[in-house]
């Protein structure tokens, strides 16, 4: 697309002339009676408005507009007197190139003959000068050169114009485009636009007969946002031309990127007068902005103002993106200040061509060629490109003469170079060349119509010899062939062509040219499934001759391990990295979010994967399991040296006057108590799950039980009042053996229901907010759990009650005091341990019913043993029968 620069006084002075033209224009149309007393005013007026033309005579004569000129000096208008002609200035050598591609095709048909026979082509082209007005001015004079035929065909009808073109090929910027189609287009007169590529031009409502060869802006967006994604890119500046080419794309592509999911950094406009305070806010808001890719979409005089201004404020380590219009213009390629910062720069162009014998055909303009008499833009193209003085004046043209030498006549195209003779990159040409190939398969079928099978109503056939516009915007929009590249060239329903481009890179080359180097391409006819986008990342040369793709975002990419968290009040793409919770995990940059791991696994350090939780239980390596378990044995070997002492001094009074067969017994259950204990230690199973509890109660009942038979004895002997009575035979070692028998039957029975109802089985306890899993045992039945306890508990309240009876009775000859204190420490630490138990996390409900088991194990171990190895072994002169049968005595034990 191309665009082209004046002033914003000027411009808007210019739109407001071309209003008053067209609707002056339309009143006619639409009230031709009422205004037939001002045909005289407006042929007056139509007629002092002379622009120079290219013209060639023909059978069938092409319209043709081009922006031969960048810009315009229009004179203040006083609407009182004839205007005097525009002065165009700033003559273009690209845009010149496509004009006389035109003349080209045009020629080759007429030389060639097969597409059109004893038929010529003749052309009629007029410079636009990069303004609405003067291509609105042009157009008119296209739809009616004799004075007064373009009004005398309104009043006739539409598309009777006398002396008016069939076609009209051009303009190339949108803005010239869009008030040009819409008056050709109250007239039905087909316009072939080769570079103007506004979305806005396919709305066929507004503009019935316009089409192009240039794919619309819609599509040029989609490779540009494609482009975006494929890179990753989420923080980009757009920067637009103040035109309808460069807004109207911009803001595509802005709304396109939001849908995407990306953010636009800045979006600002290039004014038209190119004001530099308002081009260094520009750059400025670049800077702050922190965007590293930014696109450009505007015409190369619009970008260059803008490099320029970069330059000056020294803005680097930018990645530009190029729309199409500037994306291979030469005239910002070339000069060498642009290569520092325009070097990598990337954009989407067109498809190009080799067109054969197109730069002999250049070549071979020179201002002494009889021909180039009727020629008005060869001077200024001359003169410009030589930089000296024809001497010649054409009106309307620019005339800058001072200091410029005449010019020789020797002057020789072939010897110089410049945008104009080069044709490495024809793009726009290559639209041009079709426009015009087009428009000729239009006609060809057109005359190639057979009576009878017409598309038109009663299929008729038109006539040939009456060109109506309208039915030749018929057969445009129905053209579909195979040009000599092996092209298609065919329209859509909204007059548009295939979208396809190349993505080319700005690589700078050894010998400091910048080559625009082909690095993928991008097809809108890809079937559906397949990618429209095809790059090679590996021939990519990024700005700052860098490999790596340059990183574009509001905020540092997201690690893995971490979340990105919005921030209030900024744009989406602007977030921080927040590190996921403990047990949650994130495996990749940019999570949105954290996923929680499994109940058995945990997130490890760096918050990436989810690795199995540390199992954790009562272990024999760690430092409480050792010292439990050494507790546990150093009361097992205690027990054993009771035993071992007591077996040594068995026949001595102190162990035969409380039966030594109970005391026996006791202590082996004291030591199955203290071994007990060792179950509880190591990894839990099914089987040490069911041993821990069931031997836990059943030994600790049989403990109790033998020191229950043993209180009984000792209350019952001291409280028989009749000497040789009967009492004490109730109560002999066959009745003691068969308490302590019954009580631990009982015992066993509760705990072989438990086994066999709900047995204790492996738990894994897993808490969502803890790293380790915790293994222990289910009691499996709570209930059974429950009356284990509770008739361990009913046997101690039992052998503590009678304790406390038989606490008076002379203490040489029993132990019930140290009965009671040892059954005061044993309640004592199993009504400590319930809520103990119940309020213990994790593994330490298990340490603490060890530690339950081992304290009260030792309790009765030092209390009721303890006081007799004291006298066994340090007062052995107390160990007698004398002693113990001494009523006086006041030594306890």
């Amino acid at each position: 697309m191309n665009h082209f620069w004046m002033g914003s006084e000027m411009q808007s002075l210019s739109w407001r002339s071309s209003q008053l033209i067209f609707l002056s224009l339309l009143l006619c149309v639409i009230f031709p009676n009422s205004y037939q007393d001002q045909i005289q005013q407006c042929d007056i007026i139509q007629g002092s408005i002379s622009l120079p033309v290219l013209i060639k005579n023909g059978d069938i004569t092409l319209g043709g507009l081009f922006s031969l000129h960048d810009m315009v000096e229009e004179p203040s208008l006083s609407f009182t007197s004839t205007p005097p002609p525009t002065q165009c200035t700033r003559f273009n050598f690209r845009t010149f190139r496509w004009m006389q591609t035109m003349i080209f095709a045009i020629e080759e048909i007429n030389r060639e003959g097969k597409l059109l026979p004893n038929i010529t082509l003749g052309y009629k082209i007029y410079d636009s000068c990069s303004t609405p007005h003067q291509a609105l001015k042009a157009a008119m004079e296209l739809m009616g050169s004799e004075k007064g035929s373009m009004v005398e065909g309104v009043t006739q009808g539409i598309g009777t114009c006398h002396g008016a073109v069939p076609a009209v090929i051009g303009d190339g910027g949108s803005t010239q485009s869009l008030v040009v189609a819409r008056f050709l287009g109250v007239f039905q007169v087909p316009q072939v636009s080769y570079f103007s590529s506004c979305a806005c031009l396919s709305d066929k409502d507004q503009f019935p007969a316009f089409l192009r060869t240039m794919p619309s802006d819609f599509f040029q967006v989609d490779a540009l946002v494609q482009l975006v994604k494929h890179f990753g890119w989420t923080w980009v500046g757009v920067i637009a031309g103040d035109d309808a080419y460069g807004q109207g794309g911009a803001n595509i592509f802005a709304d396109k990127v939001r849908k995407l999911g990306a953010c636009v950094a800045l979006h600002e406009i290039i004014p038209k007068n190119r004001a530099q305070a308002a081009i260094s806010s520009i750059i400025s808001k670049i800077r702050s902005s922190g965007a590293r890719v930014i696109l450009v979409f505007a015409v190369e005089q619009d970008a260059a103002a803008l490099f320029d201004e970069a330059l000056r404020e020294e803005l680097t380590g930018i990645q530009w993106l190029a729309s199409e219009a500037w994306s291979t213009a030469a005239v910002l390629s070339t000069p060498k200040k642009y290569h520092p910062i325009l070097q990598g720069s990337m954009g989407f162009a067109i498809r190009r061509a080799d067109i054969p014998g197109l730069q002999d055909f250049l070549f071979r303009l020179h201002p002494l060629n009889p021909a180039a008499l009727e020629d008005p833009f060869l001077i200024p193209f001359w003169e410009e490109v030589f930089q000296c003085n024809l001497g010649v004046h054409a009106e309307g043209q620019e005339r800058n003469d001072e200091g410029k030498p005449p010019c020789t006549g020797e002057e020789e195209l072939g010897s110089v170079t410049n945008i104009y003779s080069d044709v490495s990159q024809l793009r726009i040409s290559y639209n041009v060349y079709k426009a015009v190939y087009a428009i000729v398969h239009a006609l060809k079928a057109m005359r190639s119509c057979v009576k009878g099978k017409g598309t038109f109503p009663q299929q008729t056939c038109p006539d040939v010899d009456n060109i109506q516009p309208w039915q030749l915007l018929h057969y445009i929009k129905q053209v579909d062939y195979l040009n000599s590249f092996g092209d298609e060239t065919k329209f859509d329903e909204n007059g548009d062509p295939a979208a396809m481009y190349d993505l080319v890179n700005w690589q700078l080359k050894p010998n400091g040219k910048m080559e625009f180097v082909t690095i993928g391409k991008f097809d809108e006819t890809t079937i559906v499934g397949k990618q429209k986008l095809q790059i090679q990342e590996q021939n990519i040369m990024w700005n700052g001759n860098q490999t790596e793709v340059p990183l574009s975002v509001c905020s540092s990419i997201c690690p893995p391990g971490t979340r990105k968290a919005i921030r209030p009040h900024f744009p989406i793409c602007c977030h921080d990295c927040v590190v996921c919770t403990a047990g949650e995990i994130s495996n990749q940059t940019d999570a949105i979010e954290c996923v929680r791991c499994l109940p058995e696994f945990w997130s490890n350090d760096e918050r990436t994967a989810c690795i199995p939780k540390q199992v954790e239980f009562l272990s024999y390596s760690d430092t409480m399991g050792i010292t439990l378990t050494a507790i546990s044995l150093i009361g097992s070997f205690c027990t054993c040296v009771v035993v071992f002492i007591f077996s040594w001094h068995r026949n001595t009074p102190i162990v035969r006057a409380n039966n030594s067969e109970l005391s026996f017994l006791l202590l082996f259950s004291l030591t199955l108590c203290f071994l007990c204990s060792l179950t509880f230690i190591g990894r839990p199973s099914e089987w040490s799950c069911m041993l821990r509890h069931t031997a836990f109660g059943i030994t600790f009942v049989l403990c109790i039980s033998c020191i229950l038979g043993k209180t009984i004895v000792v209350l019952m002997a001291f409280r028989a009042t009749i000497p040789g009575g009967n009492m004490m035979k109730w109560f002999g070692p066959a009745q003691q053996k068969a308490i302590i028998a019954f009580c631990t039957l009982v015992q066993v029975i509760i705990c072989t229901v438990w086994l066999v109802v709900a047995p204790p089985t492996p738990r894994k306890l897993m808490p969502r907010e803890s790293a380790i899993v915790i293994l222990l045992c289910n009691e499996g039945s709570p209930v059974a759990f429950a009356l284990v306890l509770s008739y361990i508990g009913l046997l101690a309240c039992l052998c503590l009650l009678l304790a406390f009876l038989a606490r008076k009775l002379p203490d040489n000859f029993n132990e019930a005091r140290l009965i009671t204190f040892s059954m005061l420490i044993f309640c004592a630490v199993w009504v400590a341990f319930v809520p103990a138990y119940i309020s213990s996390p994790g593994k330490y409900s298990t340490v603490t019913e060890v530690f339950a088991i081992l304290a009260s194990s030792y309790g009765l171990l030092g209390c009721i043993f303890a006081p007799k190895c004291y006298i066994i072994l340090l007062r052995p002169e107390k160990n007698s029968r004398k002693h113990l049968m001494s009523r006086g005595s006041t030594d306890k034990f």
